[in-house]
């Protein structure tokens, strides 16, 4: 099996950030989306963004956010990838990734297989899928720690890249990536002691077990 890409998301300061790439992730998510306890202003991006050039991937997560804000956060981070969290349909993926020039992922919530029938709508519109747990309605779209029943990618086939997000840590991981052969894994409040509080120790060691899986 290739070493999963991995991805930790939710970096808001210049610590998580040395942390992520001393552990060599191949990722580090930069959170736009002010209701989110991750959160990083576009001082703050630009900080991230000058830190992380040329040493490891930035994703800008994105909410059903517009263009402006996407461009600014692009122009603040020098992001690599956007990452969409919201309800962005497949035209409007296709549209971003036509805009920037930038690979676009697209998270699809999943709750039951009914959710893997969308994500297969976003061929040719997203560069990956990123499956996550569904979470309840009104509450944040994703880093709240929930995960969702692995087995319903067995055996999928939607014609696009796919990654796996939803309450991953080190506990768990391997056992995720067994079951699903995911290409990517992404965690955010699995690497942390409270939300939006990054621990370096526990980045270590997700990124130990994702290659020791």
């Amino acid at each position: 099996m290739t070493t999963p890409a991995i991805k930790i998301c939710g970096i808001n300061t210049p610590t998580a950030l040395d942390a992520t790439i001393a552990a060599r992730a191949d990722y580090a998510g930069l959170v736009f989306f002010p209701r989110s306890p991750r959160n990083v202003s576009l001082n703050d991006a630009a900080i991230l963004g000058s830190q992380a050039k040329g040493r490891i991937g930035t994703v800008g997560l994105f909410v059903d956010a517009d263009d402006s804000l996407i461009a600014e956060a692009v122009a603040a981070a020098s992001l690599t990838v956007l990452q969409l969290h919201g309800t962005e349909p497949p035209d409007r993926a296709a549209h971003l990734r036509s805009r920037f020039g930038l690979p676009v992922w697209k998270a699809v919530s999943v709750a039951g297989t009914q959710d893997l029938a969308r994500a297969a709508s976003y061929r040719g519109a997203a560069d990956l899928v990123l499956f996550d747990a569904k979470t309840p309605p009104g509450t944040l779209p994703g880093g709240m720690g929930l995960s969702f029943d692995w087995s319903l990618l067995n055996n999928w086939s939607g014609g696009v890249n796919w990654g796996l997000a939803g309450g991953l840590s080190a506990r768990n991981v391997v056992n995720a990536l067994q079951t699903t052969r995911a290409s990517l894994v992404d965690t955010s409040s699995g690497v942390e002691t409270a939300p939006g509080v990054k621990d370096p120790d526990m980045i270590a060691a997700f990124c130990a077990a994702v290659r020791g899986a």
